[in-house]
């Protein structure tokens, strides 16, 4: 029984919760301390569409280890950051596994700098600290797109490096929009500009656009952008003088420029089209805006024509309008380059100022709520639709079945619905038995389906033609006594290297998708192809894709290499006069 006053008392929180609400450095801490405890083990995901994308990284970092310098030794579709943050977390938790490794490396480069907006934000408002950290941790824990490529739930493999962007837009645009401590600020725009350049060039541009946009508002003074700029160059100075990384970087974006000679205009059409969803309620409120504070904006066009100045040209370019204008064009030029992505996220920070500057400030009631609402609105879609995905592959994997495998290490810890599991096993039968059917669509120049790459089943039978190849190279060790110490794989990507604790080849680009992001081979790369010890083809089923790959490197195969068939959904080219090892297999 319960006395009048247990009954009408109401209990004390704790204070661990008081703690917590009253401090959002503590939450940012405790969500990375769990992270970490869940990467110490491996949590197998359920697989998705182009599920493969995020094995680059796992070359990449073989390679590091190696010794190699991404853009200096091998060819890379982007920036190094992402390969070697990756690299260092898999070193403290060999056991996590990669796509959360992956999605979850970029951590240690925003969560310190989130924390920088975090301190000055919450000098004056615990709640307005919260409503900019809470949704930042949503996109960074949580490893999915904005976007849908797949009917099917399942994990986001793909597009990891511009989820990595979209998340330091996101710390660069609440810096920007409500860092007031001018240390603060240069040390926030200086690491998000700084690591943008290193993740992915196409996201450092649109850090560019919305830098200037602050500097013409006045947010951003002349020494504090200044003091910036002079930081991100030092870091760039020093990777040149080191080794050479900014140079070589450049060279592989100029280089994917010549492969990539499309016209720009259809692009930012196809982005802003698929995020019609956000731009349109953006849209509108920019109009609410610009109608709202137009008076104040011509009266500051009339102080700027009396009495020119620094202040004047801030207080005219500082119109709520014209912020979200350059900061939308700046995601729209982001996204024209992308598949897959959590776009526009970075808008929030400028949604929630823009919201409650309006609430506070807005001369009719009216207008107020128009504001607010459209800026939900267009804040939603992304939270949304990450917190949907999320919800559908994780709770519709409940009934998924692990795929079986014996060489994958975590790679392997995936699981697949049992009927896409058992297609998967059906079709590697069919692609290997049928195989002029699919040499038919090869030599037309079609992928046995349009979304191939997507498809469940290939992604799971990809693995097992993986995990059986493995096997392979291994009794062929044995049988002959050799050891191969480069293993090269005409695809997409070449997990063999780290799979078998060996070496990929020098020069050869990751991430091979011969019609967008491989230039064609030079004297150093077909030198290199040439002394690879093995090359593995795959051939379950024969694409135009890897077709056409091979014929950048088959010149370099042929003279001095043998093709043999090793399981029946790979070929491999032996190299001629390969030595008895010592120590052979493993």
């Amino acid at each position: 029984m319960h006395s009048r006053t247990d009954i009408d008392t109401p209990a004390k929180p704790t204070g661990a919760v008081v703690l917590l609400a009253r401090s959002p450095l503590l939450l940012l801490a405790l969500v990375l301390g769990v992270l970490a405890v869940l990467l110490s083990f491996t949590i197998p995901q359920p697989i998705g569409p182009m599920f493969w994308d995020h094995y680059l990284y796992l070359d990449a970092a073989n390679r590091i280890r190696d010794g190699q310098i991404p853009s200096v030794d091998f060819f890379t579709p982007v920036g190094a950051l992402g390969y070697y943050l990756f690299t260092g977390l898999q070193g403290i938790f060999p056991h996590g596994q990669p796509l959360l490794l992956a999605s979850w490396c970029l951590l240690l480069a925003t969560g310190p700098l989130i924390a920088l907006v975090v301190v000055d934000v919450q000098k004056r408002s615990t709640a307005l600290a919260y409503a900019i950290l809470l949704p930042f941790l949503v996109f960074s824990v949580l490893p999915f797109n904005t976007g849908d490529f797949y009917p099917y739930p399942g994990s986001d493999g793909f597009g990891i490096y511009n989820r990595q962007v979209c998340q330091l837009l996101y710390v660069l645009a609440a810096a920007l929009v409500h860092v007031r401590d001018r240390r603060l600020l240069v040390a926030t725009v200086a690491g998000a500009m700084a690591a943008l350049f290193f993740v992915k060039i196409t996201g450092a541009v649109a850090g560019t656009l919305m830098c200037l946009m602050a500097f013409a508002a006045g947010r951003l003074p002349f020494r504090s952008a200044i003091a910036a700029g002079l930081v991100v160059f030092a870091v760039l100075a020093i990777v040149e003088v080191a080794f050479g990384g900014v140079s070589a970087y450049l060279a592989d974006i100029l280089a994917l420029l010549s492969v990539n000679d499309g016209s720009l205009l259809p692009r930012l059409l196809q982005a802003a089209s698929l995020n019609a969803g956000l731009l349109i309620p953006v849209g509108l409120l920019c109009m609410v805006l610009f109608g709202s504070h137009l008076s104040s904006f011509t009266q500051s066009l009339r102080q700027l024509g009396k009495s020119p100045s620094m202040a004047a040209i801030g207080r005219t370019f500082d119109q709520p309008f014209f912020w979200l204008t350059a900061f939308v064009v700046a995601g729209i030029v982001f996204e024209s380059q992308n598949t897959g992505s959590q776009a526009f996220i970075f808008l929030l920070p400028l949604l929630l100022k823009l919201a409650i500057d309006e609430v506070a400030t807005a001369k009719t009631r009216p207008a107020a709520i128009a504001v607010a609402v459209l800026a939900l609105a267009a804040a939603l879609p992304p939270v949304t639709a990450v917190a949907q995905k999320s919800a559908r592959a994780w709770i519709g994997a409940v009934n998924n079945v692990p795929l079986e495998s014996r060489n994958l290490k975590t790679l392997g810890a995936v699981n697949v619905r049992p009927i896409l599991a058992l297609r998967a096993e059906r079709l590697r039968t069919i692609y290997a038995t049928e195989r002029s059917a699919f040499d038919a669509f090869a030599k037309a120049g079609e992928l046995p389906s349009f979304l191939l790459y997507s498809d469940f089943d290939f992604q799971a039978g990809w693995l097992m033609n993986v995990d059986d190849a493995v096997d392979a190279l291994r009794a062929y060790e044995d049988s002959n006594r050799v050891r191969f110490e480069t293993i090269f794989n005409v695809d997409f990507t070449n997990p063999f290297p780290w799979l078998m604790d060996r070496s990929a080849p020098l020069h050869v680009a990751i991430g091979a998708d011969p019609f967008r992001a491989i230039p064609p081979p030079d004297e150093d790369v077909r030198a290199a192809i040439a002394a690879v010890d093995i090359a593995l083809v795959p051939t379950c089923p024969v694409t135009n894709v890897n077709q056409t790959l091979l014929s950048l490197y088959l010149l370099s195969l042929e003279t001095g290499h043998s093709r043999i068939t090793l399981t029946r959904c790979y070929d491999a080219f032996v190299r001629n006069g390969l030595k008895p090892a010592a120590n052979v297999g493993g």
